[in-house]
């Protein structure tokens, strides 16, 4: 009997080493499977983000090495009346010959109150396309920018492009957190707004131009660019090539948005700042403004209307 027990003993033990080591095999490809999955999630975020950021930087080919060009957009009405007011008379000299808007995205950071500093030092105002953040440093900046004369923007409070983009609803909620919170915090209720990636990215899932309709009906004007510094593809851009993307872009332009960016990992954009505006104005007569109701948008895509249809 005893011999006969151990042996059944032997084989419900064997059963169990058998079920476990097929069990086994069946339960680690499936949680391989379920991390595969997670990390391609993730790495395909990842990817269109840095799509949106590739797309913010498609210029217009020039043959000018190592230096940054910007996409094609139609001219403004502004410069259509500035030439044709030249022709008309000639002998008369605007009071700027070329209007500046300097605008960084992206902020607060840690490097926003040294480029406040900056942009102190030199008398020029600018505009900010912040993001929601709610810790008590950036709190002050949104509230310091205000103070010093800038101009606050709306650059969405997540900057999720997958978030933003997934539908009109998402858009319309993101943007509502932010311009409240923005309120809330500085006073100010803010109504220009700079879309992650331009209006002409690619990553949208939902039609810009119901986005674009949207922000019209609801008193927001949306600004690209026409300048772009080039820090958006690479924050590691030398700050001398950052200059030379900014002179080199405004050069054709009566009225010019450049494109910069406030991040903590924009050193050299920081660096770049001073010769920017001291370049600026030694190249000619300048005005260095911030976005007002009076600023003509500079936008890639433009609302359609029904007679465009």
């Amino acid at each position: 009997m005893d011999e006969t027990a151990a042996h059944r003993k032997r084989i419900r033990r064997l059963k169990k080493m058998i079920l476990g080591t097929v069990t086994m095999a069946i339960l680690i490809p499936i949680v391989i499977c379920i991390i595969l999955g997670v990390r391609v999630a993730v790495l395909s975020d990842k990817t269109k983000e840095l799509t949106a950021q590739l797309e913010e930087e498609r210029n217009k080919p020039e043959e000018v090495t190592g230096v940054f060009s910007t996409a094609y957009i139609e001219e403004s009405k502004r410069e259509e009346e500035i030439e044709i007011l030249t022709k008309e008379k000639p002998a008369e000299k605007t009071e700027y010959v070329k209007k500046i808007y300097l605008t960084f995205d992206d902020g607060p950071s840690s490097s926003t109150n040294e480029i406040l500093d900056i942009l102190k030092a030199y008398d020029v105002k600018a505009t900010f396309f912040v993001v929601g953040k709610t810790d008590e440093a950036s709190k002050e900046a949104y509230r310091r920018i205000v103070a010093e004369g800038h101009t606050l923007g709306m650059h969405s409070y997540s900057h999720k492009y997958n978030e933003i983009y997934q539908s009109e609803e998402s858009f319309k909620e993101d943007l509502s957190k932010l311009q409240e919170y923005l309120y809330e915090v500085t006073g100010v209720w803010p109504r220009y707004y700079r879309f992650p990636g331009g209006s002409s990215n690619t990553v949208s899932r939902t039609d810009m131009q119901a986005l674009i309709a949207w922000l019209n009906e609801n008193d927001i004007t949306y600004y690209d660019w026409n300048v772009a510094s080039g820090d958006a593809v690479n924050g590691q851009l030398s700050k001398e090539t950052i200059v030379n993307n900014c002179l080199a872009g405004i050069g054709k332009q009566a009225e010019c948005m450049i494109l910069l960016h406030d991040a903590s990992d924009k050193g050299s954009t920081v660096e770049a700042l001073p010769e920017i505006i001291s370049q600026i104005r030694i190249a000619g007569d300048v005005c260095f403004l911030p976005i007002t109701d009076e600023t003509v948008p500079i936008q890639h895509v433009k609302e359609k209307t029904t007679q465009d249809n």
